[in-house]
């Protein structure tokens, strides 16, 4: 019985949320900074649980993704639930602080220059990581986001096109052309490295 009235109040929550943001995509802004508000206090719950170990990280990554759901607001389907949306945008934010943090730990190793000769096993998945980041770098946004939302991050290809604006179709073929790019630059990076 419990569950059920959470789920109830989970809906009327997501209701009145969606009818802020179709709002204010409307052209009322009181509704729709109503909705960043609203949404800012579940983003901090959310993002509480994924950074306990992280605290002081949280306020900056609720305004990352408020950030991004605003840039991405014309993406919304407003038939569409949009948990589903924002909790795709908000662990594609999630990941990239994580990717980011991970980086930032790697540069400031506190080993220093010994710290090789015991990481010999270790430096391979890391490099690739690295390796892999500078790869999808240099691809245009039409291929490099739905790798990184679909490959990477295991989104579907529905919830990725419903995140970048892009078809469905548009979505599989930027997949499939920017693993096309991808193994030529790796070839081409091996056929350099033999020289």
């Amino acid at each position: 019985m419990q569950r059920t009235n959470t789920q109830q109040a989970l809906s009327a929550r997501e209701h009145q949320l969606q009818a802020l943001l179709v709002r204010g995509l409307a052209g009322d802004s009181k509704a729709y900074q109503d909705f960043l508000a609203a949404l800012a206090v579940h983003l901090r719950g959310f993002l509480r649980r994924r950074l306990a170990q992280r605290p002081d990280e949280i306020e900056d990554l609720v305004q990352e993704v408020l950030l991004a759901v605003h840039n991405a607001r014309h993406t919304y389907d407003e038939h569409g639930p949009l948990t589903v949306w924002v909790q795709a945008i908000a662990r594609y934010k999630l990941a990239d602080h994580f990717r980011a943090y991970a980086r930032r730990d790697a540069l400031h190793d506190p080993l220093g220059d010994d710290s090789e000769l015991f990481a010999v096993g270790d430096e391979a998945p890391s490099e690739a990581s690295r390796d892999l980041g500078r790869l999808l770098e240099r691809l245009p946004d039409r291929q490099r986001l739905p790798i990184v939302h679909v490959k990477v991050n295991g989104l579907s290809v529905e919830e990725t096109a419903r995140l970048t604006g892009l078809s469905s179709s548009a979505v599989k073929v930027g997949i499939h052309r920017g693993l096309k790019a991808l193994a030529s630059m790796i070839g081409g990076r091996r056929s350099d490295e033999d020289r």
